[in-house]
């Protein structure tokens, strides 16, 4: 079992490192995900299907199942529950998203997550800040990854962080960012992002932090409302009606999971994002495939 996880509250992009897992391992293993569901209005263990509503599974677990139909998602609070419901159809490989407190779960291989904007050794535990426990348990990690890193950061400045952050000499840090796409989709097209240069359109988003992707799009100079959400935000009719005003909308993949299902005659497009590894990617990828190989050459 993989874990994905952080130790704050919060957007550290865990969703996005659960789909670079997922594209690195799915071609030669039979991967599983499991996952809170967070906001679902159901109880107990369920597997995601694509037919599902986010308010049934989560977003994020609803978002994984859209992009990789051929994985099997699931939802449980339990996690030792999910895990032993979920290892009746035999996956190879389990990736645990958003675990990294769940003690009675033990991983074999755990990657946390940090941002560069709020890392947590610079951070306190609720409610003076964000963490959820002490940032000495870090030192649980295999790996830490510093994410949503920006552009034109001084080197210097982010070895210094590195150094920081590691809680021992055998702990890996890597850095990485958000990768934006340069294509948009809908549930029926695909366009160039820059299909939306020179067009009027309203922006949705409900996710933790949506400063990176406004600076996105300000960079490439479109031309946008800014409707913000909460997290993982529950939308209402009223809010639908708003948002339906306009005649294009741009959300993220999140959103668009929530939305589309209430949304049919507006054009309304998602943006992916992937995690991007500034270096060592090819490092970060072995030690992955090495814990695996190592599992397994155990079990035979």
């Amino acid at each position: 079992m993989i874990c994905v996880g952080n130790l704050s509250v919060g957007g550290t992009g865990k969703s996005p490192m659960v789909e670079y897992l997922i594209y690195l391992l799915k071609d030669n293993f039979k991967v599983a995900v499991l996952s809170r569901g967070y906001g679902r209005s159901t109880n107990g263990y369920l597997e995601v299907l694509s037919s599902h509503l986010a308010t049934e599974v989560g977003d994020e677990p609803l978002q994984f199942k859209k992009k990789f139909p051929e994985v099997t998602i699931a939802v449980c609070a339990n996690r030792r529950e999910g895990i032993e419901t979920l290892s009746q159809k035999n996956p190879e490989v389990i990736l645990l998203d958003d675990a990294f407190q769940h003690r009675k779960v033990n991983p074999g291989f755990s990657i946390l997550l940090t941002t560069f904007d709020q890392p947590f050794i610079d951070d306190l535990i609720l409610p003076a800040g964000n963490l959820r426990e002490t940032a000495a348990n870090a030192k649980r990690a295999d790996v830490i990854v510093i994410t949503k890193i920006p552009e034109k950061v001084p080197y210097a400045h982010l070895q210094d962080l590195q150094h920081r952050l590691r809680q021992n000499t055998e702990q890996q840090v890597f850095m990485s960012r958000i990768a934006y796409s340069d294509h948009i989709y809908s549930k029926s097209d695909e366009l160039p992002l820059q299909f939306l240069f020179g067009k009027k359109f309203t922006l949705v988003t409900g996710i933790a932090n949506a400063k990176p992707l406004v600076a996105h799009l300000n960079d490439k100079e479109f031309d946008f409302e800014h409707l913000e959400y909460p997290d993982h935000h529950d939308f209402s009719k009223a809010e639908i009606d708003t948002i339906t005003k306009s005649e294009l909308i741009l959300t993220t993949e999140k959103d668009f999971v929530r939305l589309s299902p209430y949304i049919e005659k507006k054009a309304m497009y998602a943006l992916p994002i992937q995690s991007s590894f500034l270096e060592r990617e090819s490092v970060f990828d072995e030690m992955v495939l090495d814990y695996i190989h190592t599992i397994w050459n155990k079990i035979v």
